[in-house]
């Protein structure tokens, strides 16, 4: 499910005392209330809204948080609207992803395991990034799903118009005069822009599919996903989801982040069953 609150604002004009006073908004609930707040402006059939606008939402929206969580978050950034990083990897793949973690039972889950009094930091939160830029912010969530393009050097001589090596902001791809070029994969962060800009097909798809981060959090003790070997298809990515969640269930006490309870031998039990690297 593509989160709907960037868009919600679109005709809606924000004076600067309402902007800065949903700035101090906690980060994990910023984005819901923003949303709230506009929609209630739209129902009222405001096209600006005011500092008083937000206070009143603010009250009413924290006040019943609990009704609010629904177990997990799911976000996924806006590259099929245009966005010309993004990594097409196959249609359909947030859909089945949601009905999966839906599926999990996380809220029951949760109210068996934290009380009846759940927050929005009680989430599992999974984020999807169709690029290596990672506007949702993979590196900080239970589950990061970023979209991959491995590429290789291929048969074709190259013209030696240096485009891939302009294009790489990673500095992964060298080249002296027309020789092929060469790829340094330890560099390489898979977003496959040098592929686009390949004019003789000298670079050639090698992988297609998602890199995996696993978490990763905010908070009192912060720490970045660790990264599982490989990129992987769609359906794969779906049986990790699916371990992970049942490796959550399964440890989890008191509602603690998916990064607090996992561990490196977690980890390296996973890379066992999924790691696509020297297969």
């Amino acid at each position: 499910m593509v989160n709907y609150e960037l868009w919600m604002g679109k005709n809606m004009k924000w004076i600067p005392e309402a902007d800065e006073a949903v700035a101090k908004v906690p980060f994990f609930v910023r984005k819901r209330v923003k949303a709230r707040v506009e929609e209630e402006a739209r129902k009222a059939g405001k096209t600006v809204i005011s500092i008083a606008d937000v206070k009143a939402t603010q009250k009413r929206f924290l006040a019943g948080m609990t009704s609010e969580v629904k177990g997990y978050q799911l976000d996924a950034c806006f590259s099929s609207s245009g966005c010309s990083h993004g990594i097409e990897v196959g249609d359909g793949f947030v859909e089945k992803l949601e009905a999966l973690i839906k599926g999990a039972g996380l809220l029951s889950f949760l109210k068996e395991t934290v009380g009846p009094d759940l927050k929005f930091h009680h989430d599992f939160r999974v984020t999807i990034a169709n690029c290596p830029n990672a506007c949702s912010q993979p590196q900080i969530k239970d589950i990061g799903i970023i979209a991959a393009c491995r590429v290789q050097v291929g048969d074709i001589l190259c013209s030696g118009c240096g485009a891939c090596v302009q294009i790489c902001r990673e500095d992964a791809i060298s080249q002296e005069g027309e020789s092929q070029p060469e790829l340094d994969m330890d560099r390489c962060v898979a977003c496959g822009q040098c592929l686009a800009v390949c004019p003789t097909g000298t670079l050639i798809e090698a992988e297609r599919g998602h890199r995996v981060q696993l978490g990763g959090k905010l908070g009192r003790h912060p720490q970045l996903a660790r990264e599982l070997n490989g990129i992987f298809d769609p359906d794969t990515v779906l049986e990790i989801v699916q371990a992970c969640l049942d490796l959550y269930m399964a440890k989890n006490a008191n509602g603690r982040r998916f990064g607090d309870i996992l561990t490196s031998e977690d980890v390296k039990q996973l890379n066992d069953r999924f790691s696509t690297v020297g297969k």
